[in-house]
Parts: structure tokens; sequence; C-alpha cells
């Protein structure tokens, strides 16, 4: 190609061939012949570059990679592209060693030391954002024309209402495993009507509140944390602060008053809809009529219980929208920060309420409500 890159191999007496490289050697020339020097192959003696006009890092990186490739040696460079060639392979082999890593006694301690200051700084965050909802609160409270009803109204639609369905398919298939499982068990002693007494108060107490957070966290929670997640990384949240508005009294209060108020309705929901499933159950395979496991359920289970899934419900709505607000309004940079934040939305407001549940279990036992 005449004024452009070329190459040819040239076979001498008593050596082997050698690649002769000629012409310029630049970035604009080079792309004309990059596919033909990818598929030389064989044993050269050297790469003769003695030929080339004028070339660039692009052309030195390209004789750098076949004399690698060939493993050969390149010949004929005069001072400056001598020179270009030393930086550029200098650079190569930079890239390619990295960073050297520190001994282990020294990255443990860095590690631990970084947590240590990791978690220091969220429990601050986090005592921050609490104080900063208590203050819109008492806002809220001292100036009540400021609360956003609609936004509360919209917000218990999204947490409640629209989750029925999912929530009662869930809690439904719930019901049918634990009557189910729960009268194999006690076929053994013989005592399949236990069955009504285990899924009354195994639902009611524990499983019918536990799994409406979870699912509550996993649909609601993560939708709060991308909601003001994206708000913050369009700039809504600076916007509403600029024109006055607080972001906390807009966005997050009336989120937090929703799951509050929709989770015992919907773990009280679940509960009822639990029953049903077992009670389904009970007439389809234990021979207990439909309307007489549901009639059971009224003598063999305590009034406190109800009252003890209705009491945790209040705290676990709390924890899954600071959970969700929180996260979102931690969000910094770029979109991958959204899905950070919605997953540790979700992961701690899950741990949260199931290690919380575990010290009601407890808490509920020793005032002898077990």
């Amino acid at each position: 190609m005449s004024g452009g890159a070329e190459f040819s191999i040239e076979h001498g007496e008593g050596t082997g061939p050698r690649l002769v490289l000629s012409g310029p050697y630049l970035i604009s020339t080079i792309g004309a012949i990059d596919q033909d020097l990818a598929r030389i192959d064989g044993e050269f003696a050297e790469i003769d570059i003695a030929g080339v006009t004028d070339i660039d890092t692009v052309g030195a990186w390209v004789a750098l990679q076949l004399a690698g490739r060939l493993c050969t040696e390149i010949a004929g460079a005069d001072e400056r592209t001598q020179r270009l060639l030393a930086a550029v392979g200098t650079a190569r082999s930079d890239a390619e060693l990295g960073p050297p890593r520190l001994p282990l006694w020294e990255r443990v301690p860095l590690a631990t030391g970084e947590m240590m200051a990791k978690g220091w700084r969220g429990a601050v965050n986090v005592l921050s954002f609490l104080g900063a909802v208590l203050i819109a609160c008492a806002s809220l409270i001292a100036h009540p024309r400021r609360f956003r009803l609609k936004a509360l109204v919209h917000q218990m639609e999204m947490v409640g209402v629209t989750a029925l369905p999912i929530i009662g398919l869930m809690s439904f298939l719930i019901g049918i495993v634990i009557a189910q499982q729960g009268a194999v068990q006690l076929e053994q002693f013989g005592a399949e009507a236990l069955t009504v007494n285990l899924g009354g108060r195994i639902t009611l107490r524990e499983l019918g509140v536990l799994m409406t957070a979870i699912m509550v966290a996993g649909r609601s929670g993560s939708a709060f944390a991308a909601q003001i997640g994206t708000m913050k990384l369009t700039e809504e949240v600076d916007a509403m602060r600029t024109i006055g508005i607080s972001p906390v009294e807009a966005l997050v209060v009336p989120r937090i008053l929703a799951a509050v108020i929709m989770m015992p309705l919907l773990g009280f929901y679940s509960s009822v809809v639990a029953i049903v499933g077992g009670a389904v159950v009970g007439d389809l395979l234990l021979g207990i009529p439909f309307w007489t496991f549901l009639a059971r359920i009224q003598e063999v289970v305590p009034d406190h219980d109800l009252w003890v899934g209705l009491i945790k419900a209040l705290p676990f709505g709390l924890i899954v929208a600071l959970a969700g607000c929180y996260n979102g309004l931690q969000v910094r940079g770029n979109s991958e920060e959204v899905g950070r934040r919605t997953t540790m939305a979700v992961v701690s407001a899950i741990f949260a309420v199931i290690v919380l549940d575990a010290f009601f279990a407890v808490f509920f036992t020793e005032v002898g409500w077990g």
C-alpha cells in the first residue's frame, strides 16, 4: 500500500526469515494492515524496523506485541524509536504487574480499621437520620397544615392495598403447608385434631406478621430506597431544599406512617388467609369440616395471640420504612449506588425484623403471653 504502513518477510542466507516493517506506523495508517499482522506466525530471526519512516505509541505497541508473540527481537530502531519502545514497554509492564500486595500482618489491621471506621460513620448517619425524622415529626405536629395527607394516602395504597394479592396468595399457601405438615407429624401420636391449635397459634403469633414484614421489606422497602435514591441522583431532593421544602417531611414521614399503619392490617389479613388455607387442608385431608375448623380456632387460640401479632407489626413496619428511606437518602454518585442501597435496605430490614422478633418471643414469654 503506497504511502501506508507495510511489512514483508525476507529470507536471508544462514539466518532465519526476517519480518521487515516499513512506512509510517501511526494510529492513522496501521489499521489497514492490523488484521494481516495478526495472522503472521512462525519463527523469525528478528523484526527489522529500520524502514519505518514515522512511529507513534500505537505503532510501538504493535511492534512490541509482534515481538512478544513471535518470541523475537526488534532491530534497526533509531534513537528516538528506541526511547519510544522503552517507554511503551515500561508502561505495559507496570500495567501488568499492578500495585504490590501488602503482607498479611498489615492487611488485616487495615481492613479491620476500615470496617470499624465505616461502622462508626454508619452509626452516626443513622442517628442523624433518626434525629431528622423526630424533628420533622415535631415540626408537623406544630404546623399540621404542612402535613401531606395525599402523599400518605398514596403510600398507604402502595404499601397496603396493592400488596393484598401477593400477600394473600403467600399466606394461603403457608397455611396449607403448616396444616399439612403439622397433620403428618401429629398423626404419629394420634393427635391430628391438634393441627387446629398448631396452625392458629403459629400463624397469629409468628408467621403471619413475620412473613408479611419480609414481603413488605422486599416490596415496599426496596421501592422506598429506589424512589428516594433516584430523586437524589436527579437532584430533586436538593431542589426541594432550595425552595424551602424539607425532604424528610415530604418524602420520609408519609412513607413511615403508611408502613406503620398498614403493617398491622396486612399482618391480620395474612393471618386470616393462612387460617383459611389451613381450614381448606383440614376439610380435604383431615376430615375436619371447614366451618368446624374455623370455630375451633376461636376456642383454642387465646386472645393475646392476636394482640401479640398486632403489637409486633407496628415496630416491624417502622423498621422496614426507616431502612428503605435511610438507604435512599444515602445514595451518592451514580445509578449503581441505587441498586446497592436498595439491596442494603431489604437485607438490613429483614435482618432487623428477625432479630426483633426473637426479642419479642422472649419478652412475651416472660410476661406470661407465651
